[in-house]
């Protein structure tokens, strides 16, 4: 059945998200300005699947149809990624164009100095 592999590839992504947040380390993952954020966003999934583990434990359509709200919910956050993605994308060019530099990937934009770590989100 395909809900094993769906189970398991759930768990992998909960593994990535660790793993972010050890490679960032000491350095926090995610910028204070946007921590509630993420965190309601892992109370959701932590909710989506304790709501999936009940549906697997007592078979109940009403309920998995509810779970059909996170097809939404994922959607709008792949859109959002992509959106951050692309503004990141942005942000490498102009690091380029400054210090004449390509950045490492996995380096937030080769952070040169701590005044660009410091500034806050702009609205």
């Amino acid at each position: 059945m395909r809900i094993v592999s769906d189970l398991e590839r759930m768990g992998d992504l909960a593994e990535h998200i660790a793993k972010l947040a050890r490679m960032r380390f000491p350095d926090p993952a995610v910028p204070l300005e946007v921590r509630p954020i993420l965190r309601e966003a892992g109370r959701i999934a932590e909710h989506l699947v304790a709501e999936a583990a009940a549906v697997i434990a007592e078979p109940d359509i009403e309920a998995a149809a509810r779970l059909e709200a996170g097809i939404d919910i994922t959607l709008l956050g792949r859109y959002y990624e992509r959106f951050a993605g692309h503004a990141v994308s942005v942000a490498r060019r102009v690091v380029y164009l400054v210090t004449g530099e390509r950045g490492d990937p996995g380096s937030r934009c080769q952070e040169t100095s701590t005044e660009y770590r410091s500034k806050p989100l702009r609205s």
